[in-house]
């Protein structure tokens, strides 16, 4: 969940909470997982089983929907997808290709954040990223 983390937290100086992994992010908010058309400004949760360092094992996979059913996510490189459609890209080597889950507001994920202050200059690259997604 890191590329979607960082690009929350540092340009709006804060810090967010989850699990460790995307998957993990996805089991805490398991409750509060919907199905449906999602709204803007929505986490998108996919299972993902691959290797990283050695280990096998189910990591997830998440973006964030930036409108229309589309979804910014980072699979080798940031890349815009429909949501559903992410779990037709080819997946890396030792990598399975994702597979839907549900969806969770920003509302919801947003709660327990806390204040948090980033270096400056990379605030700025964010700040101007998140404008160029949203607006």
């Amino acid at each position: 969940m890191a590329f979607v983390e960082d690009a929350l937290e540092r340009s709006n100086d804060i810090e967010i909470f989850g699990g460790d992994t995307a998957k993990e992010s996805a089991d805490l908010f398991e409750e509060n997982m919907q199905t449906g058309i999602p709204p803007k400004e929505t986490i998108v949760f996919n299972n993902c089983l691959g290797v990283i360092n050695g280990e096998r094992k189910n990591w997830g996979h998440v973006g964030l929907l930036i409108g229309n059913g589309e979804v910014i996510h980072a699979c080798y490189k940031g890349k815009i997808n429909n949501y559903l459609e992410v779990e037709k890209l080819d997946a890396a080597p030792d990598w399975e290709e994702p597979k839907f889950i549900g969806l969770v507001t920003l509302e919801r994920i947003m709660v327990g954040s806390q204040r948090k202050i980033y270096k400056k200059n990379m605030r700025k690259i964010y700040r101007y990223n998140r404008e160029r997604l949203f607006n």
